[in-house]
């Protein structure tokens, strides 16, 4: 699961100097009547007497309302519903059934869990519990160096459940770091915390919410108004972590849990997750004898079998010819290279923690490639460039290495060893908005040829620590925004959150079970190009800077292969799959048609199989049928006499009998060539 911290259950405590403010609270004073007027969403107002909460509105609108609501979102910010309102307040009440509400019940959830560990386990030590996608964790540290067992998941459900039913009221506090320290002498994760925040700010107020009188959590808040508000919730799994995520910490144990709004949502959640599980892609590369990580080789790298070697060669090959015959032109780059490049790229001082240590050699020291980029840098400046070769359009299908950490390695998803469609275009600033429109277009077009769709993207902008100037940064950002408006692909800004050199475009869909997947990255940079003094003479005999878009369309191919066999459950698409057709004789006498049928599917480009009747005619096609082959074919007497086949088509109720060879191999060329 993803690391996702909204509104950071167990890690956020509000810091300041002095009293703390929640949004909507004493900035206005009421009218001299004693009333407050604020805005609803709709933009209709309501009048209520000075002093009312959150709640207070709630139940103003109506019984239903008051039912539902859990938190408020007030001037933009969620604050509980105890929350006195201001005059003038902008205030939506947030239910259940929103994508805040869930977060808020994931939230609370994560509250009840840690209360109902550190009951069974006087002494434990708690750490951090955040709300990641579509759940929650939280991490311990047990007495004694015990373990939580995947059954003890069950004990601890129901004493979340004796929790929820007590229906204790979360209230919030607030205290002075000294008094936050006492609170928790016994638990050295929350002090670290707090010694934090009380680092960044003096004097620093630390926020907690208590629901009972022998729990409570350092928290930012908002809460669910009580423990019963938590309609339904279980336990998923237990894992390590590492505190801070630093191998060097302690390994603490993490339990991952889920929670929804209704049964009903839990359980559609389960099954979703159920399903999950039978398409899992590292169950898949095995059952279908695609790949596998040979612990001999090492964790996070891939070793390929012939028919997932072929599926990598079937998508390179088609990334190849549509970079082709889209204007790139083709490099190719060594995997390892000198330290002094990864020097001036910044590629060592930003990311040498994740890169691969250092090799040693005849007096220089030699790093696996991390990127692609500075090499293909290396190949624009080979020689002078002309404004006349803008823009330059580079690509590779380059492996590169990174030494994730194995608790992040996740089959082919996250993997150390990895190969990306790697494009690098170098063109004028003048030409960014429009190169960037068709790489928009050129992205959606390869992914839709792959039958992916539901499109969403994000648009990263200027973090705090940044280099470059900021007319670079709103060039380059207005450029993107432009692209991503005319691709009509809808998007969000998420402010911030851009690299240091440059911002930059993720784009997202959803498999066939509405999972969402990042995928494809745009990103402008101006850094590096200063970095290397890269530089183009202009129409004007000048020396000019140029832009450099970095662009992975796949993302990496061993990712994109993933998500193909989670998103088709392993059923890959006709011109994807690695046998086309399998050829079953239903007994000896039928054995020469059927591989006369064999070598004509060949013949005309297909991939075709035999299977021979050394067993029973049902066992061979349930087997086949596992490998999920989309075209099975069996021929007896029949189908020898008139050159037909019985053509069990992949998902189909029942098979279709006596279909004219040659008209079944026209079909099945037609299906490949269309790509359908």
């Amino acid at each position: 699961m993803g690391g996702k911290q909204s509104m950071g259950s167990g890690t956020g405590p509000v810091s300041g100097a002095g009293p703390s403010t929640t949004p909507g609270t004493g900035a206005s004073p009421a009218t001299g009547d004693g009333k407050i007027t604020v805005t609803l969403p709709d933009g209709t107002e309501r009048s209520l007497a000075a002093g009312s909460t959150a709640g207070d509105l709630a139940a103003s609108i109506g019984r239903r309302l008051a039912r539902d609501a859990l938190v408020a979102r007030v001037n933009g910010s969620l604050v509980d519903l105890a929350t006195p309102l201001s005059d003038g307040a902008e205030v939506e009440i947030v239910t259940g059934g929103m994508s805040e509400g869930r977060d808020v019940i994931r939230h609370s959830t994560a509250h009840v869990l840690a209360q109902a560990v550190l009951s069974l386990w006087p002494g434990a030590r708690f750490a951090i519990g955040p709300v990641v996608e579509d759940g929650f964790y939280y991490d311990f540290e047990l007495p004694g160096g015990e373990r939580f067992t995947e059954a003890e998941l069950d004990r601890i459900s129901q004493r979340m459940r004796e929790i929820v039913s007590e229906d204790q009221p979360f209230t919030r506090e607030e205290h002075p770091a000294p008094e936050a320290l006492e609170l928790f002498s016994d638990q050295p994760f929350k002090r670290e915390i707090i010694e934090g925040v009380a680092g960044m700010a003096s004097p620093a107020v630390i926020s907690t919410y208590r629901n009972s009188r022998s729990f409570a959590d350092l928290c930012r808040g908002p809460h669910v108004p009580s423990t019963g508000r938590i309609p339904a919730f279980k336990l998923l799994r237990v894992a390590g972590a590492y505190w801070r995520g630093d191998e060097h910490r302690p390994q603490l144990q993490r339990i991952y849990g889920t929670a929804w709004e209704s049964q009903a949502a839990l359980d559609r959640h389960m099954e979703k997750l159920a399903e999950a599980e039978r398409r899992d892609h590292r169950r898949l590369g095995l059952e279908l004898d695609l790949f596998h990580f040979p612990p001999e080789v090492g964790s996070g790298l891939a070793v390929f079998h012939p028919k997932g070697a072929l599926v990598r060669h079937l998508l390179e090959s088609f990334s190849l010819r549509e970079h082709l015959a889209g204007g790139y032109q083709l490099a190719w780059t060594p995997h390892v290279a000198r330290a002094e490049l990864f020097s001036t790229s910044g590629h060592l001082s930003w990311y040498a923690a994740s890169m691969y240590p250092p090799m040693e050699m005849e007096g220089a020291t030699y790093y696996l490639k991390p990127m692609n980029c500075p090499m293909h840098i290396l190949v624009y400046k080979a020689q002078a460039r002309s404004y006349r070769e803008l823009p330059f359009r580079l690509f590779e299908l380059g492996t590169v290495y990174r030494f994730e950490r194995s608790g992040v390695l996740h089959g082919l998803a996250r993997v150390r060893g990895l190969t990306q469609d790697d494009s690098h275009i170098f063109c004028a600033p003048g030409e960014l908005e429009t190169e960037l429109a068709s790489l928009v277009g050129f992205v959606i077009r390869i992914l839709e040829t792959f039958g992916l769709g539901e499109f969403e993207a994000e648009l990263s902008t200027r973090p705090e620590k940044y280099v470059g100037s900021p007319e670079e940064w709103e060039q380059a950002t207005a450029a993107l925004s432009r692209a991503l408006e005319s691709s009509g692909i809808p998007y969000r800004v998420a402010e911030g959150e851009g690299a240091f050199y440059a911002p930059k475009i993720d784009i997202h869909l959803r498999d066939a079970i509405g999972r969402r997947w990042q995928v494809s990255t745009l990103q402008v940079d101006f850094q590096l190009p200063r970095l290397f003094d890269l530089e183009y003479v202009g129409p004007d005999n000048q020396r000019h800077r140029p832009f450099m878009i970095h662009r992975a369309l796949f993302g990496s191919l061993e990712r994109f292969f993933a998500l193909l066999l989670e998103h088709y459950a392993g059923a890959l698409p006709t011109w994807l799959a690695p046998v086309q057709v399998s050829v079953l004789p239903v007994a000896g006498n039928h054995l020469d048609y059927a591989e006369a049928v064999v070598s004509r599917a060949a013949g005309a480009g297909l991939r075709a199989e035999l299977e021979p009747a050394g067993e029973p005619l049902g066992a061979r096609i349930r087997r086949v049928k596992m490998a999920k082959v989309p075209y099975v074919l069996v021929v007896g007497d029949e189908d020898v006499a008139a050159s037909t086949v019985g053509v069990n088509r992949r998902g189909a109720s029942r098979p279709d009998r006596q279909v004219p060879l040659d008209d079944f191999l026209r079909s099945v060329l037609e299906e490949v060539a269309s790509r359908s």
